[in-house]
């Protein structure tokens, strides 16, 4: 498995618990993102909704988020002033990783709930890692909605996730906000870097105060960012992987057919199923998809057949 943390105590907590947390940014640099957050709030359009596209959810999208805002250089001019602020922190930290994701998120009052989910995947996890950098504006608190997780999830659910596939903890989502997961309150300044398969959540901003915070999603320098698409216009069992690179996120909408530059490099046969929360408590701290014994039976067993066969 490929190291996340230049740090090895950092790194031995990553690999054990999904995340870490840790200084990142000055006061200063605070106030100068924040100000620059409000400095180019007049350039977005508003974000893309389901209904754009006549989707069928009901999922409803109560916060700001730069990633799915109709104006395309506006999410260009967001991407630049977080990753020029960002870029020799996480260099600091991370072991030469590559930003291809920023997003302001703003919660107004009474409102902003992100549901429980796990971020999509977006490098192949059997080999590697992709983190998320979640660094608030302002003192987060479980008040005012702050990050949620399920320690020692990652790597271990959903090893296909798209934004047009159905989760497997679709059906179990409130057992585990009720069972499993930890607030995470972190000061303005301060962030969580998190394995991007992690298990996560955060409720409602309950008070009248500005709810902001900046995530930055990166990947290793060597390796290509993938993509998850299920076509249900052709099929409801059938996952296309695509070869994707920044640009391709920058002009992305979730519930279109992905358009512009990619690459399709492998399709496979995927049945969505329902995790029971069971199976979801056994499973945790259980065997990770990335566990090099578990792939070395399984390589085992797929030789033993052919041997068989050939015979």
């Amino acid at each position: 498995m490929r190291a996340v943390l230049r740090d090895k105590k950092l790194e031995e907590t990553f690999q054990k618990d999904g995340y870490v947390t840790i200084p990142f940014l000055s006061s200063g640099e605070v106030e100068k993102l924040k100000q620059a957050f409000f400095d180019t709030l007049p350039e977005s359009q508003g974000i893309i909704t389901p209904a754009d596209e006549n989707f069928d959810t009901k999922q409803l999208i109560t916060y700001d988020f730069t990633f799915i805002d109709k104006n395309i250089d506006y999410k260009r001019t967001v991407f630049k002033i977080i990753t020029e602020a960002f870029q020799r922190h996480y260099d600091n930290y991370l072991l030469d990783y590559k930003p291809i994701i920023a997003n302001y998120i703003r919660k107004k009052e009474n409102d902003g709930e992100v549901p429980l989910h796990q971020n999509w995947a977006f490098v192949d996890e059997k080999k590697c890692s992709s983190v998320s950098i979640w660094c608030p504006l302002v003192d987060s608190t479980v008040e005012n909605g702050t990050l949620q997780v399920v320690p020692g999830s990652h790597k271990r659910y959903g090893a296909v996730r798209g934004p047009m596939i159905k989760s497997e903890l679709e059906e179990i989502k409130q057992e585990i906000i009720a069972n499993h997961l930890i607030p995470l309150p972190t000061k303005a300044g301060d962030a969580v870097i998190l394995d991007d398969s992690i298990v996560h959540y955060s409720a409602i901003n309950k008070t009248g105060g500005l709810r902001l915070a900046i995530q930055l999603i990166l990947i290793p320098e060597e390796e290509p960012s993938i993509h998850y698409h299920m076509d249900h216009s052709k099929s409801s069992t059938r996952v296309e992987v695509l070869e994707v690179d920044r640009e391709f996120y920058m002009n992305f909408n979730p519930w279109k057919k992905p358009q512009g530059k990619f690459k399709k490099i492998n399709e496979f046969d995927y049945a969505i199923f329902d995790l029971k929360h069971q199976d979801f408590a056994d499973q945790l701290y259980g065997k990770r998809i990335d566990d090099i014994k578990l792939r070395k039976n399984l390589l085992s067993r797929i030789l033993e057949k052919w041997h068989i066969a050939e015979k």
